[in-house]
């Protein structure tokens, strides 16, 4: 088969616009970037404000493994499945997606516009610098940077204690070398030296705030909620103390509508935003999504991780502050990674073992059991590898529908919409006859310490939770500051439901041990940090990075 590359560089795209007025919208609502490239006005979401919405789904996973689950590839085919379905019917679909990031992207992980014939494209544009929202979102966040030693350098009226500035600079790369730097040295001339260092942008509260926020002036004001840093007295400074946000907002006007393009089978698909899907909430943007449910009758979109991390945030972050409520939830599964959550080892993947299988089970289960006790309906996708055998699907298969979980083979990798068919058919059939209605497992009233507890026991099936002194330490400021009543943000390995990445499966009698939490007042969420998390990835040993080209005529290869 052709690599994911080849295939969309041989396909034949629509021009943008003709894009666009598949889902009703004219030439002067949107802008384009080149042919096959559009930002969408707000106008537009505000000219249709009071149309009803169409129908949302989700899709998430099993705890993520090396074997790989394929959420995006899913998400994307089983848009082109819908509207293969809705073909000749007066109803419509699109597609939500989170804009890649460049560090993975040329690190170990790779893109994310899907793969094989359930792609978003143009592919090498939106894996690359696309219509530059994550530089424009890099400037503002480094803005508000160097604002902040220039304010030190400049007499410090605001009192910053340099030992507790909260604020970062960002890099769209995964260096290692810059997680610890020293700024400010060489003399008087170039500021106060003082320890800080980088993240990575899609980690950046700028891009948490643009993601979360529901037009240009919500933008703003949650600009000037995020703390950058603490006073000798240890009182919050925040960016409106500074005054940074107007100058940080036109750095965002355009970045934060939304982008257009289409799928293989030219699909709408909204691309915008990009979270961390640790450190943040991980989903595209809410004004994406929003939009796309005022011009779709259909909405397919995805969170990050498996169920436990980028559904649950889902629903209690972006969910709960946006006023959305999911109609169905795909569940993605490979027969691979289950045999992985089973115990056998990447290694042995390509022979059948039915009973590894009937083991990693137990993952998928409770992935399940989380998405149903908000109150939402479950398809479970099976994403099919060559190497799966009819007994090992037949596990899958039988313990779904022993349990009453419709079910469906996914073959839109190798076969793009037409092997998502049944698949679409399933989440059709559960969305217009029992859509669900969202509810959440803890209270806004609840405390901070309630809404971890309750996410360890009922999400991750965790016996507890234990606080380091530090993080204690953070619970009372944070009641302290009247801040109690933001939802949680789970910053936890994906790869099982512990903290700790080696349990797979469904492990049990487990505590959670917070180590650090973190104010993200302007994004709306505390972050309750676990394990190893960290902000800035490493480069692995041999970098995607080093297959890439750039050959005669522009042409790219070696992305994937």
């Amino acid at each position: 088969m052709k690599s994911d590359i080849e295939i969309a560089q041989a396909s034949k795209l629509k021009p943008i616009h003709e894009i666009a007025a598949q889902v009703g919208l004219s030439a002067e609502d949107i802008e384009q970037y080149g042919k096959y490239k559009a930002k969408i006005s707000l106008d537009v979401y505000r000219r249709l404000e009071h149309k009803p919405d169409g129908k949302l789904i989700l899709v998430t996973a099993i705890s993520p493994t090396p074997a790989g689950e394929g959420k995006s590839t899913t998400t994307v085919g089983l848009g082109q499945a819908l509207g293969q379905l809705l073909e000749n019917t007066d109803q419509n679909a699109m597609i939500c997606l989170r804009e890649p990031s460049l560090g993975p992207s040329f690190g170990m992980k790779g893109g994310a516009a899907g793969g094989g014939y359930s792609q978003i494209v143009p592919m090498e544009d939106i894996n690359l610098h696309f219509t530059g929202d994550f530089h424009a979102i890099t400037s503002a966040h480094n803005l508000l940077a160097a604002l902040i030693d220039n304010h030190i350098h400049q007499g410090n009226a605001l009192r910053f204690d340099v030992r507790r500035i909260a604020w970062n600079r960002v890099l769209d790369m995964n260096d290692r070398a810059l997680r610890q730097i020293v700024v400010g040295l060489g003399g008087p001339a170039n500021g106060v030296p003082r320890e800080s260092g980088f993240d990575i942008t899609v980690a950046s509260e700028v891009m948490a705030v643009l993601c979360l926020a529901q037009d240009e002036q919500d933008l703003k004001e949650r600009l000037k909620k995020m703390i950058i840093g603490y006073n000798a007295d240890k009182a919050p400074i925040t960016v409106a103390d500074l005054g940074a946000e107007g100058a940080m907002a036109v750095l965002l006007k355009d970045a934060i509508q939304p982008n257009l393009v289409q799928t293989l089978e030219h699909t709408p698909a909204l691309v915008h935003g990009g979270p961390f899907a640790n450190i943040a909430h991980g989903c595209n943007s809410v004004i994406a999504t929003k939009m796309a449910l005022k011009l779709a009758d259909y909405v397919v979109t995805e969170a990050g991780f498996g169920a436990d991390l980028g559904a649950e945030k889902f629903f209690h972050i972006k969910c709960r502050q946006a006023g959305l409520s999911p109609a169905a939830t795909v569940v993605v599964a490979t027969i691979r990674a289950l045999k992985m959550h089973g115990g056998i080892d990447k290694s042995a993947l390509a022979t059948p073992d039915a009973e590894a299988v009937r083991e990693g089970l137990s993952n998928l289960s409770k992935h399940i059991e989380n998405v149903q006790m908000f109150n939402v309906p479950v398809v479970v996708a099976i994403n099919q590898f060559p190497t799966d055998s009819p007994e090992e699907i037949a596990v899958v298969t039988d313990w779904c529908k022993e349990n009453g979980i419709p079910v469906a083979l996914s073959e839109v990798f190798t076969k793009g919409g037409a092997g998502g068919l049944e698949l679409a058919q399933q989440v059709l059939d559960l969305v217009n006859t029992r859509p669900g209605s969202l509810m959440f497992l803890y209270n806004q009233e609840d405390t901070i310490q309630v809404k971890i507890e309750t996410i360890v026991r009922e999400i991750y099936g965790g016996d507890g939770v234990q606080f380091t002194s530090k993080a204690q330490t953070m619970l009372k400021r944070i009641d302290e500051m009247g801040l109690s009543h933001l939802p949680v943000c789970m910053a936890k390995t994906q790869y099982s439901f512990s903290d700790n990445p080696n349990l797979r499966g469904r492990p049990e009698g487990f505590t959670i041990t917070i180590r650090e939490l973190k104010i993200s007042a302007g994004a709306g969420f505390i972050v309750a940090i676990t394990g190893d998390i960290m902000t800035m990835p490493g480069l692995p040993k041999v970098p995607a990075a080093m297959n890439m080209d750039l050959l005669a005529e522009g042409k790219i290869t070696g992305l994937f």
